[in-house]
């Protein structure tokens, strides 16, 4: 597990600033490769992909689980074999480190 899996979200309810892109970039190396940096450094996103529908939707499942227990969530797209997470933090209108926790939690499901 990461240090980053290891943390919890914070509420960011008030606002605040969005990571730098230095920043982000930096938290970005913590998580699986898969996960990419879009809009700007705005957002991060990954797309997993399964053996079959059911497994899909265990994964979606278990990314809910994950999601709601740390009050913060993602936009997430799911097919037969592919599942897509998307992350940004709207309140900073771009990312926080709560996005990069969340996705570290999320590698732990398919390691």
């Amino acid at each position: 597990m990461t240090e980053l899996a290891q943390k919890r979200c914070i509420p960011c309810e008030g606002g605040g600033t969005a990571l730098s892109k230095d920043d982000a970039e930096a938290l970005l190396k913590q998580l699986d490769p898969r996960w990419k940096l879009l809009d700007g450094a705005k957002k991060i996103e990954a797309t997993f992909e399964f053996k079959n529908y059911f497994r899909t939707l265990a994964f979606v499942n278990a990314v809910a689980y994950i999601v709601i227990n740390e009050d913060h969530h993602p936009d997430i797209s799911f097919g037969y074999k592919t599942a897509t997470i998307n992350f940004w933090t709207h309140t900073v209108n771009g990312l926080s480190e709560n996005d990069f926790i969340c996705a570290a939690k999320i590698d732990g499901l398919v390691k």
